[in-house]
């Protein structure tokens, strides 16, 4: 399975968040790749910036790959994709990981209700 996991997963993951469930763990370990999307870093950066999330960026990228994470860029495609999502979610950065999911395809590992909503591809925790 190749995976791609929601930004607030991927700080649990490398935070060691009590958070992250043993079902996110269990999934993480079994998949075949496990991605981070350059929008979730991006995500991160904005937060970080603004105040709302007290997050290290440059050390999360630095970290990622030896925690066993694959960058996915955001591409032309993928941003095309979101156009095609219903008007379910307004996050824009949610939003970019389900067209990605979609246009790949990946499962996505996610907590939040309404990413659930807009395929089947996303594993709800």
């Amino acid at each position: 399975m190749r995976l791609l996991i929601d930004t607030h997963v991927f700080l649990w993951a490398m935070g060691g968040d009590r958070r992250l469930s043993k079902r996110a763990e269990a999934t993480m370990l079994s998949a075949d790749v496990v991605f981070v999307s350059a929008a979730s870093i991006w995500e991160i950066s904005i937060k970080a910036a603004l105040g709302k999330l007290d997050a290290d960026v440059p050390e999360l990228v630095a970290r990622m790959e030896d925690a066993g994470f694959r960058e996915l860029p955001v591409t032309a495609a993928h941003a095309a994709t979101v156009r095609e999502l219903p008007d379910i979610h307004r996050d824009p950065f949610d939003r970019m990981l389900v067209a990605q999911a979609i246009t790949e395809p990946l499962r996505l590992l996610s907590e939040d209700d309404n990413v659930a909503k807009y395929t089947d591809l996303v594993i709800k925790l």
